[in-house]
């Protein structure tokens, strides 16, 4: 399994603390040598887009950066999971459709904040939401299967940069199925998609 994260209009910091949560949630250490380690976890293969230098809303340029990856890491034929924040949830979502329009393969796709972006696919879909409003609001385009919301709300950068501080509810067919951290729903899910 590889991953792909597609971030929105922010430091790339924040998105590096993103990804060293979701690792520490899951009990993941980056390993050089992972290929030949007897423990392979879903997060050891992970391509950030440069939103920095591309535009992050771009289905275009991130389809583009997505073949790149999977040329030169071998993806071709195994599924990719998608996770994506705010400005970066509207170029992925195409990205991923172009993707499998190509022959390639969806494993799953998280939209972390894409407030007002439709979200339909015949892949898995779930939504995170940095407070109640924005997981109700953004059911109406298409809520995909389990989704997550913050409560208390959080600020809508901080779910990004410290989701393992982002406090909330895992919803399941509109059902609260458990409190959890926003870290938690990811790495939970995506050891599901990545087995």
């Amino acid at each position: 399994m590889a991953v792909i994260l597609c971030p929105g209009y922010h430091p790339p910091e924040l998105t590096l603390s993103f990804l060293a949560e979701l690792r520490a949630a899951v009990g993941f250490i980056p390993n050089p040598n992972y290929q030949n380690s007897p423990y392979h976890c879903w997060l050891a293969e992970v391509a950030i887009f440069p939103a920095q230098d591309r535009p992050a809303y771009s289905a275009t340029h991130i389809l583009q950066f997505w073949q790149e990856q999977a040329i030169a890491h071998n993806w071709i034929d195994r599924p990719v999971i998608v996770i994506s924040f705010s400005a970066g949830v509207v170029g992925a979502i195409g990205a991923a459709w172009g993707w499998q329009l190509q022959g390639g393969k969806v494993g799953a796709f998280f939209a972390i904040d894409g407030w007002g972006v439709p979200l339909g696919g015949n892949f898995p879909i779930h939504r995170l939401s940095h407070d109640y409003f924005t997981h109700w609001s953004s059911a109406l385009l298409g809520s995909g299967e389990d989704s997550f919301y913050a409560n208390p709300p959080q600020e809508h950068l901080e779910m990004w940069q410290s989701p393992q501080s982002c406090l909330g509810w895992h919803i399941r067919a509109g059902k609260v199925i458990r409190q959890t951290t926003a870290a938690m729903f990811l790495a939970d899910l995506g050891q599901q998609y990545g087995a």
